[in-house]
Order: structure tokens, then sequence, then C-alpha cells
């Protein structure tokens, strides 16, 4: 009897806790409210990409040097001077190629007689061997020297112009009307043949030069006509369009230099000037938000958006114009005013309860 009165007290007392853990389960309620972190949709109508630093350059230029090596004995230019076609640059000290001008020229004299003397004595063989007096030997020997002659006579007037353009190569002068950018060189320096003496760049066509972080090159519009301004004077703009984008980034800066081809550029637009160039063009309205605002459900982009009374959530399906890793565009499904659920969009549900955090982004 007293052990029957044992397992009737075990059992109720078991009975008793399951009751209360359902008791318990009854008056948990429904799941916490969640804070939310949000942002208010704001339509875009305008694409402004930039401002970036950068300045003027040349679409042309050369660096020009000497033919020659030798030692310099005149710079007639420096860095920003105007030069025209034709206008000496620098020269070379003329004394060695003076002296193999003169050598050549007498070269050639000892060759003209050479071969002047060479010519008469086959003519002399060839009277000769018609009245049987010498040998077809003779003839033969007389032939081969006048050629020889005349062949060394040849290089010798070959000599003779080489040495006459290398006296001319002692001074550098501009091939077109330009600009001095660069000096590399200088009185009483000896140089090498083709070695720079300075850089000369065409001003007529100019260009602009920017540096634009590698990340940001894949969004820049590629036909678009960007506004150029002087930093100096920022009233003072022009239009470019983008002629070339560098392959490769800098190892150290990890930008892409981007050069611009400047339309009717007023003449303020002086090479080496400072400019900023940036682009702000219109657009069909659309809703920038992050990337993590956005969720895919029913084969559909969605977002969640925090009801009137700020308390709860419901699902809204839009239209994404672009999309990455970072940003994307909605055209259609949200209106101005909205608060959209920036964070943890697939851990909600329909008509969740939510707290709205105290600041907005």
């Amino acid at each position: 009897m007293i052990r029957s009165g044992i397992r009737v007290v075990l059992i109720g007392a078991a009975l008793s806790g399951l009751g209360a853990c359902h008791g318990a389960e009854e008056e948990a309620g429904p799941p916490p409210v969640r804070p939310v972190l949000y942002t208010v949709a704001k339509p875009v109508d305008t694409i402004v990409f930039g401002p970036f630093a950068g300045f003027v350059a040349p679409r042309y230029q050369s660096e020009i040097g000497f033919q020659i090596a030798g030692r310099v004995i005149a710079r007639d230019v420096t860095v920003g001077d105007v030069v025209k076609k034709g206008q000496r640059i620098a020269a070379l000290d003329p004394i060695v190629t003076r002296f193999a001008l003169t050598r050549a020229e007498a070269e050639l004299a000892d060759a003209t007689a050479q071969s002047e003397n060479a010519s008469a004595t086959e003519l002399r063989q060839r009277r000769l061997i018609a009245n049987g007096n010498v040998s077809q030997a003779r003839l033969d020997s007389a032939v081969a020297s006048r050629d020889t002659a005349q062949a060394r006579l040849a290089q010798a007037q070959a000599n003779l112009q080489k040495a006459r353009d290398q006296m001319g190569y002692t001074e550098l002068h501009a091939d077109f009307d330009g600009v001095v950018t660069v000096r590399s060189a200088e009185v009483g320096q000896v140089l090498s043949a083709g070695q720079a003496v300075a850089t000369l760049a065409r001003p007529e066509e100019r260009e602009a030069v920017v540096d634009i972080p590698e990340d940001l090159v894949g969004a820049m519009p590629k036909d678009a006509v960007f506004t150029v301004a002087l930093q100096s004077a920022p009233d003072v703009t022009a239009t470019g369009k983008v002629r070339e984008i560098s392959p490769f980034a800098d190892q150290k800066t990890r930008t892409r230099r981007i050069r611009m081809t400047l339309l009717n550029p007023p003449e303020a637009f002086r090479l080496g000037s400072t400019i900023t160039v940036g682009l702000s063009r219109h657009m069909k309205a659309r809703f920038q938000l992050p990337a993590t605002a956005v969720f895919e459900a029913d084969g559909r982009s969605a977002v969640w958006i925090v009801n009137e009374a700020g308390d709860s959530v419901s699902r809204r399906d839009v239209t994404l114009a672009e999309r990455n890793d970072q940003r994307v565009s909605v055209t259609e499904g949200l209106k101005p005013g909205d608060r959209v659920v920036l964070a943890g969009a697939l851990s909600l549900s329909e008509g969740q309860r939510v707290r709205l955090s105290e600041t907005s982004q």
C-alpha cells in the first residue's frame, strides 16, 4: 500500500510539471518586437559622377634629340617657350664633324683622280689592241681597274654626302610649331645619338587627363559628355569626351588614367592647367538603395516596407534598373517617403512587429 501511494504522488507531480510547462508556452505569446534599420526612399533624377582633379595635356608630343652623339654647346629654349617650325632648339660642338667632312672631301678628290686615270688607261688600251700592239688580257685588266675606280668614286661621293648630313645634324630644329614641355639636356652635357634634349607638344589639340579609382571606372558612362572646369577659375568651363581608358591600374594608387578630348576649349585651358572633371545629367526618376535591402521571393525582387505606424513590415515587389554588389536602382514599386528596411530581409516575415531605430540612413 505504501508503494502504491508513492507511485500516485510521483505521477501527480509529473502531470503537474507538464501542465506548468504547457502553461508557460501559452504565456510566452507572440515573438518579440524586432528592431530594424531603415532608410527613407527619395527619388533621384540626376546622375552625378565626380568631381575628379586632373590637368590639361597635349594629345601629341614628341621627345626630340640629335641624330649623332656629341657635346651640347647651346640650348636656345626652356620649358614653356613657344617655338616655330624650323627654329633651332640646341646645337652640338661641330669640330669632330667638320674634320670628318674635310676628310670626306679629300677622299672624293682622290677617288675622282683615280677614276679619271683609270678611264684614260682603259681608252689607251682599246686603241692599242685595235692595232694589235697589246693582248686582250691587258685590256681586261684596264677595264677592271676602271670599274674599281668608279666604284670607289661612288663610295667617296656617298661618304661626302653623309659627312655633310652629319654636319647638319649638329643643330637640332623643331619639326612643327609647338610648346616646350620638358627640358632634358644642358649645355656641356655629352649626349648619345637619339638621347632626348626636349619634349615638344602640339598645343592645338588639348586633352583633359584624370586619374579615377579603379572601382569607379565601371560606373563611368562611356558616351557621356563631361564638364571640365579650371580650378583657378571654376566659371571657365569646357566639355570633354572619353577618348582613352588605361587598361591597367597604377600599382601604387590603384587608379586608372582617363584621357578626354576637349571640345573647343577656351584659350585659358593652357597646357599643364589644373582642372576639375565631373558629370551631371538627368535621367528617369529612380530610387537608390543598398543591395542588402532587396531580396528575391517568388521569382521577383522585393523589399520590406515599414507601415505608417512604424510597428510592422509588409513585402512589396519592385522593379530594378541596375544592380551591383553595393547598390541597386529601383524604378517601380516605391514612392517618395516609403521607409525601406535595409538589413535582415531574409529573416523578416509578413506583418512582423518591428521597432524602428532612432536614426535612419
